[in-house]
């Protein structure tokens, strides 16, 4: 950093991002995800000596959580030029260190060796990020760190390899069908704020008829939650056809056709888009990568290489098949599911009409159960399975599994859904000796605990748009 010029442009980048430092106002959203509180009580810990990292897909909310903090320390009386962020993704930005970087913002801006807060967006684009925030965490104990990344640093191998114990995951995932009412402004009349779906297997059958109709108005906003999901911009918006290609552009061309070249040196991103196309089209089947390579005309190690690949950038989930503990499942195929529905909605040009297909809400459905089964029992960092039967083939669609629990759900998206003793998800918990189990439904006559004769598990019918409100609700109550 020796050239007079490139100090100088490097400096003038860093004063545009910081607008505080000159006393210029911050306007933010007010709009805040839930991933804001984490972080924020976090950063306030000084005795956690870890950086934090903020995991979630493009276009979440991350760099508006990153100035939504800083807007929050300046109200809270921080000196305003100890806060410093730093777009890493910068063209310019990228052709420096993060040590270089600091160098310059303490040589002109604030003194080296007073508190300060670095935030770090989308940290993965800096060279040496992973040794450069661990030498951070261990010699600089005046930094509070927040950093960002649309790639999984959790799944990193040379983080892994010499980050471990420097880092602390929040994961911010797409809206839950909660923040998605929240960030429209809509009204959710007189629901309890304190209610999760467990609270519902001690309400009488008249009740939840009662509660039922509390939720009718929500009803046509949940379809539209299905149609253009949880990505902020999107939730906004009351074209479809715009969101589809916002969805299309920012999350998918950007991070399929970028992203995933820079930062895991993917050769054929072609191969990548028709793996992903291939994902879209058998969303929520089991994922077997003989016939997938086959039909795309690939190695089978290249589509499991990719398939890792799409995980670690957010995009996916892998669900793997259930077993009891210290078993385990030869020849285990699991199954793929998109991080948001809107996604496979928007890559596979799913309009409105999408809303009159039983089969398409079936998937759509189910993804969206899974995001939000995903986002509500992070923290206890469970496994999230599906179970399928070799010998009878009866299958349950999804288990969250813990120490504490075991948590199967049944997603039967339409018009009639009767719950049948010959079930599979009975069949499991008898199996299992599970307690509570659930039978996700769309109607909301579909609303009641059902029992069996000689069977100690109690079902809950439940319409999936009160579901999935409740478990997004209740993210909330976990921090």
């Amino acid at each position: 950093m020796n050239d007079l010029l490139d100090r100088a442009e490097l400096l003038s980048v860093l004063q545009g991002y910081n607008p505080w430092w000159g006393g210029r106002p911050l306007v933010v959203p007010k709009f805040r995800r839930i991933a804001f509180q984490v972080c924020h009580d976090y950063l306030a810990k000084s005795e956690l000596q870890r950086a934090i990292h903020l995991s979630g897909p493009r276009r979440v909310g991350k760099t508006t959580i990153l100035f939504q903090i800083a807007e929050s320390l300046l109200k809270e009386g921080a000196d305003p030029k100890s806060i410093c962020y730093i777009s890493l993704d910068h063209p310019l930005l990228k052709i420096f260190t993060l040590p270089k970087i600091l160098k310059l913002y303490h040589e002109s801006t604030y003194p080296q060796g007073k508190p300060a807060v670095l935030l770090l967006d989308e940290v993965q684009y800096s060279s040496d990020w992973e040794l450069h925030i661990k030498q951070l965490v261990d010699h600089n104990p005046e930094y509070r760190i927040l950093a960002t990344g649309s790639a999984s640093v959790a799944h990193h191998q040379k983080l892994t390899e010499s980050g471990v114990g420097r880092w602390l995951t929040v994961q911010i995932p797409t809206l839950s069908f909660y923040e998605f009412l929240q960030i429209r402004g809509e009204r959710t009349g007189q629901i309890p704020d304190d209610l999760r779906p467990i609270d519902l297997f001690k309400i009488k059958k008249d009740d939840l008829s009662l509660l039922a109709t509390q939720f009718r108005p929500l009803m046509p906003l949940f379809q539209r939650y299905l149609l253009v999901g949880g990505f902020p911009e999107t939730a906004r918006q009351n074209d479809s056809t715009l969101s589809q290609r916002l969805l299309r552009e920012d999350v998918v061309e950007r991070v399929i056709k970028r992203d995933m070249a820079s930062l895991f040196g993917i050769r054929s991103v072609n191969d990548l888009e028709k793996l992903f196309i291939y994902i879209c089209l058998n969303s929520g089947g089991l994922f077997v990568a003989r016939k997938c390579a086959d039909a795309l005309e690939l190695t089978r190690p290249t589509v499991l290489n990719h398939l890792e690949v799409l995980k670690k950038a957010n995009l996916i989930y892998l669900l793997p098949p259930y077993a009891p503990t210290g078993k385990k499942v030869l020849k285990a195929q699991p199954k793929v599911y998109l991080v948001d529905a809107a996604l496979r909605n928007a890559v596979l040009l799913r309009g409105e009409e999408v809303l009159n297909n039983p089969e398409e809400m079936g998937t759509i459905a189910e993804t969206t159960v899974l995001r939000h089964l995903f986002a509500y029992h992070y923290r206890d960092v469970p496994q999230i399975t599906y179970w399928r039967d070799a010998a009878t083939q009866k299958e349950v669609d999804i288990i969250v599994r813990s120490p504490a629990y075991l948590i199967p759900v049944e997603v039967k998206y339409r018009e009639k859904a009767p719950l049948r003793e010959s079930e599979g998800i009975v069949a499991f918990c008898g199996r299992e000796k599970v307690k509570s189990a659930y039978w996700v439904t769309r109607r909301e006559e579909d609303f009641d605990v059902q029992r069996f004769r000689n069977a100690e598990t109690a079902f809950l019918r439940v319409p999936a748009h009160i579901f999935v409100y409740l478990l997004g609700q209740a993210e909330r109550l976990l921090w």
